[in-house]
């Protein structure tokens, strides 16, 4: 009889152990229910983006500044390649230049998330430390993109729960030989939801 106690307590401490594991793994934070979550409106949609903080806690914390300073609003999805990715956050929908941003941040690309459909992960130039405001959303699994794979990948810190399908209608917009929109797609606004 005690062996069957034991063996139930064994189970049931690896169930735990596996659960715990999992959602601290792919950032899920229902353990502690606070989860954040932000709405990306755009001229086809909303997005609805899930953020990770406790796997990726500087990049989200930066994404949440310019979220904050309204840095977004009125920006462009300005690189859109069909069965990669859409990328935007850093250039102005009416002039096209580019925006100031704050000074670059720390990759966590090693944080146990992956590249995988519906991320959104931070670009960045061929610097490790390069990411400033511009993002990305996988429109397919980018498993090349994850770190350790080819190089220090790319930190992802969130994933879309809802408009999945806005993201898809602009990843098929038509675009120029530079992969930029030939006509806007606008980032109208970006803010903190609940």
């Amino acid at each position: 009889m005690n062996s069957r106690i034991v063996i139930s307590v064994v189970i049931l401490i690896l169930v735990l152990l596996t659960f715990f594991g999992i959602a601290k793994m792919t950032g899920n934070s229902i353990l502690n229910n606070k989860m954040e979550k932000v709405k990306i409106e755009t001229n086809y949609g909303e997005i609805i983006i899930e953020l990770y903080p406790d796997n990726a806690p500087t990049t989200v914390k930066n994404f949440k500044t310019y979220v904050k300073e309204d840095f977004y609003d009125d920006t462009t999805f300005h690189r859109v390649i069909e069965g990669f990715m859409i990328q935007g956050g850093g250039f102005d929908s009416v002039t096209g230049k580019q925006k100031e941003t704050h000074e670059p941040i720390k990759l966590e690309s090693n944080n146990g998330l992956k590249n995988d459909r519906g991320t959104i992960a931070m670009a960045r130039t061929g610097t490790i430390n390069s990411a400033t405001s511009q993002f990305f959303i996988n429109t397919v699994d980018n498993d090349f993109l994850n770190y350790g794979v080819r190089d220090a990948g790319y930190a992802v810190f969130g994933k879309v729960i809802e408009g999945m399908d806005v993201v898809d209608k602009i990843s098929e917009v038509p675009v120029d030989s530079s992969d930029k929109p030939l006509e806007n797609v606008v980032i109208n606004k970006i803010k903190i939801i609940k």
